[in-house]
């Protein structure tokens, strides 16, 4: 797979590898023996807030956040591949509050890119010191 910046929100790829918290995995999930309710709780705690990202086949992001995982928990290979399964798709997470908002029927609002605005602020600047001068 490789990573495409087209199909995500800018640099969600990165912020799962660098600034996600990952103590709420491994606080919870301690080995020797990695008790699965546990694990696997912590876990859904730590992914489901980013399972449209993740579970998306066209970026590694998964790979990415499992390499992390595995690199801050210092877990065993596959682990929460192999103990974490609810039904034939994996781990059911619960909807995000965004997108049961959308199921009530309610507004969806838009956070316009800071690219914009800053352009917008600059544009107003430009015209108000272009009145003055006149």
């Amino acid at each position: 797979m490789s990573f495409n910046l087209m199909h995500l929100p800018p640099g969600i790829c990165f912020r799962l590898r660098k600034f996600l918290n990952y103590t709420i995995i491994t606080s919870q999930c301690k080995g020797p023996n990695y008790p699965p309710d546990r694990c696997c709780s912590a876990f859904k705690d730590f992914a489901c807030p980013y399972a449209d990202v993740l579970n998306d086949g066209t970026n590694d992001c998964s790979e990415i956040m499992f390499n992390y995982i595995s690199l801050n928990g210092k877990y065993p290979s596959g682990l929460f591949a192999s103990e974490c399964r609810e039904g034939k798709e994996g781990l059911a997470c619960p909807p995000t509050p965004s997108q049961s908002e959308n199921l009530s029927g309610s507004q969806i609002t838009c956070v316009p890119p800071r690219m914009l605005m800053l352009a917008f602020g600059f544009l107003v600047t430009l015209l108000k010191l272009f009145r003055r001068e006149m």
